[in-house]
């Protein structure tokens, strides 16, 4: 999987000024029955999703890419909600100048913020609910941007399989420059075609997938929409067998078209992509 990564070392004059941002969304959906079945969704999110949990995940995303953690500061919110800060630094430090761990709110709940010397890691979360429709959504927005030798795509496989996703929008791009021995302006410095190069193939195999890329400006592109569509997995506290069966096709109708409306970023209609039975 990550061939592309282990090229010979380009020698370069001075620090690595490129940035290397990957953009990882996902999308989990659920469908709720009742007021309180989306209440309890709703904790049952944030329950698996808080400051700790969350801040497992960036360490272990730091551990991947290759830094180190200097601070760690986490906020728990009521009634939901989290924010973390870690600060991270691309070369070890000695243990006198490491900070000791405090707490400090963020400026928005379900944030996760961790910063490298000139660089960051950013978690954002955002779960909710369709007012009537019985439709509920978790979406987590993670940012991974470093400069220097880091790269964030190491930990791509590490993110995907920490959120069992329903669908995924991966963005990454490269920017700035900077200079070899010679002086000349290095605009990337690893070969990549698709951020599909560094999804393993029994990965690959469960979604739907488009690119989007655009070579000459090193931004990269690609979406992904599982393949499958079991019903029970977008239940919440009962199965489709508790259900009439026109009432489970029009819940399944429901979800799939959610999916539809978030997979191609547009309100669909049925004539635009009617659902099979």
């Amino acid at each position: 999987m990550m061939e592309h990564l282990d090229t010979q070392k380009i020698k370069l004059h001075g620090f690595n000024n490129l940035t290397k941002t990957l953009s990882f969304n996902m999308y989990d959906i659920c469908y709720t029955q009742k007021s309180e079945d989306r209440e309890a969704y709703i904790n049952y999110i944030d329950e698996q999703y808080n400051a700790d949990r969350l801040t497992e995940i960036l360490t272990t995303v730091t551990e991947i890419i290759g830094a180190n953690i200097l601070n760690v500061s986490k906020q728990d919110y009521e009634p939901q909600g989290a924010s973390v800060t870690i600060l991270i630094s691309e070369s070890p430090i000695a243990p006198a100048a490491s900070f000791p761990n405090c707490a400090t709110p963020g400026p928005l709940p379900d944030i996760v913020l961790a910063h490298l010397d000139k660089s960051h890691i950013t978690v954002h979360t955002y779960p909710e609910y369709h007012p009537t429709d019985g439709i509920s959504t978790f979406r987590a927005d993670i940012d991974v941007s470093t400069c220097g030798e880091i790269s964030p795509l190491k930990a791509l496989n590490y993110l995907i399989h920490c959120f069992d996703a329903d669908m995924m929008t991966i963005d990454y791009k490269v920017r700035g420059f900077t200079r070899d021995i010679t002086g000349n302006k290095l605009f990337i410095d690893h070969p990549i075609d698709s951020i599909q190069n560094f999804i393993p193939d029994h990965i690959k195999h469960l979604y739907h997938m488009i690119d989007v890329n655009v070579y000459q400006e090193n931004i990269f592109h690609t979406k992904c929409k599982l393949k499958n569509f079991d019903l029970d997995n977008y239940l919440f506290g009962y199965t489709k067998q508790d259900l009439h069966p026109g009432t489970a096709h029009q819940i399944a109708k429901k979800v799939r078209r959610e999916m539809d409306e978030i997979f191609y970023g547009t309100n669909v209609t049925e004539a635009m992509f009617p659902v099979e039975d």
